[in-house]
């Protein structure tokens, strides 16, 4: 069984024992989360919501908080001797799937 979860603006595909890396939640390493915005349940017998399954919910347990590799922003005006050199890391979550509930 697998389950189309909805958090921080992107949606991901996940089943029990999968491990994702989500825009940062709140919680500490070990705390129990619920996502309880669940587009589809699949499986045997699909399920889609519109747009969210009522009283479905997919619980995780975060396993750190952590941060993506750095992405370089570079910017260049060629002949006008301009240039920007900058970089960024997202704060992410890991998450650890535990249970799908339909």
């Amino acid at each position: 069984m697998y389950a189309i979860v909805k958090t921080g603006g992107k949606q991901y595909r996940v089943a029990k024992d999968d491990v994702i890396r989500v825009e940062r939640l709140p919680g500490e390493a070990g705390d129990t989360i619920t996502l309880g915005e669940v587009l589809m349940l699949g499986g045997d017998e699909p399920k889609v919501g519109s747009p969210m399954i009522d009283g479905a919910s997919v619980a995780a347990t975060v396993v750190a908080q952590d941060r993506n590799d750095k992405v370089i922003i570079f910017k260049k005006k060629r002949r006008q001797n301009y240039r920007r050199k900058r970089g960024h890391r997202q704060n992410v979550t890991v998450l650890r799937i535990t249970d799908i509930t339909a």
